[in-house]
């Protein structure tokens, strides 16, 4: 939990805005508040755990890239491939995945 927790203060810039005694930590983040907690299964997912939209998606993935954050690639045919880490969608919107510090797949979007 404590490598976790350093993960997603230095690359995502969050704290735990509450801790419980099993050592589950709660972020809040926009509104929306998500937990963390330890589970042998962590990083075991094919799919991805979490997704999270900002409005300024280039200045999200620079910025993670400034903090060491290496995007996923995907190429799962012309409809679904990253260049260069980043997915646009026909309708314009971009998406990008970095895995956390457990090896859960976080999904980075543009609104």
């Amino acid at each position: 939990m404590e490598r976790a927790k350093a993960w997603y203060e230095a690359m995502l810039g969050l704290r735990p805005a509450e801790e419980d005694d099993d050592g589950v930590a709660w972020y809040d983040t926009g509104g929306v508040r998500f937990m963390l907690y330890a589970s042998e299964f962590a990083g075991t997912n094919q799919a991805t755990a979490a997704s999270l939209t900002t409005a300024d998606f280039d200045g999200a993935l620079a910025l993670l890239r400034s903090r060491g954050a290496a995007f996923e690639s995907y190429d799962f045919g012309d409809d679904f491939k990253t260049i260069d880490g980043v997915l646009e969608m026909p309708d314009g919107r971009k998406a990008a995945w970095v895995k956390d510090s457990e090896g859960n797949t976080l999904a980075i979007t543009s609104e």
